[in-house]
């Protein structure tokens, strides 16, 4: 009897360490707007994401890979690190990069070629993509918005990912969503921006 009792405990004990190895991964990889700047823990996209996706009855673990500042060169030089940090392989990368690219001026080619990089690591390894897309600002010109905007198409057709066209989409120009500067989504912006890609997610987790 003490011996099936020792059992059972023992398979309760395991029980939160086996649902966590069953959940599906998911790794949000990108910059500032994935990292949850300024915002406070449990507030950002990665954990936002996480519960609206086990509302929704998909079990799964959403890593914040998001570095604030990175560009697409960064991004592409820390992704092996952040893959094999990760233990297990991804069901799901979300790529978020190239808003600082963007907002820097620098030039659109090279972060579609960082990019290009970043997917083909991905593809080699059998890894399922959403690229999030990005939209130059106003302010940069037609000719940088006519250069920077088409990358995140072409990417995805290339690589066969699923596109997610604007990843501020309905946040942009809304004060409210901001923390203030114009640029970073408040706790708010970010439940618009999940609300948003949240469908997308489950759908490529099956």
């Amino acid at each position: 009897m003490m011996f099936f009792r020792a059992l059972a405990f023992l398979a309760l004990t395991m029980l939160p360490a086996a649902a966590q190895a069953a959940d599906k991964l998911v790794i949000a990889f990108g910059d500032s707007l994935t990292a949850g700047y300024r915002l406070p823990p449990g507030q950002g996209f990665a954990p936002q994401l996480e519960a609206a996706l086990r509302r929704s009855g998909v079990a799964a673990r959403v890593q914040n890979a998001g570095v604030s500042g990175d560009t697409t060169a960064q991004g592409k030089a820390r992704l092996a690190w952040v893959l094999s940090a990760a233990k297990v392989k991804p069901d799901l990368v979300i790529v978020e990069l190239g808003a600082n690219d963007m907002l820097r001026g620098l030039d659109p080619e090279r972060a579609e070629a960082n990019l290009d990089a970043i997917l083909a690591e991905l593809s080699r390894r059998r890894i399922r993509v959403l690229l999030a897309g990005m939209v130059a600002a106003p302010n940069l010109g037609p000719d940088y918005a006519k250069r920077f905007n088409p990358i995140y198409r072409r990417l995805a057709t290339k690589y066969k990912a699923t596109l997610y066209p604007f990843f501020l989409e309905g946040v942009v120009g809304d004060r409210s969503l901001h923390i203030g500067d114009a640029i970073h989504p408040n706790a708010r912006g970010v439940a618009v921006i999940v609300r948003g890609i949240a469908p997308h997610v489950k759908s490529l987790l099956g």
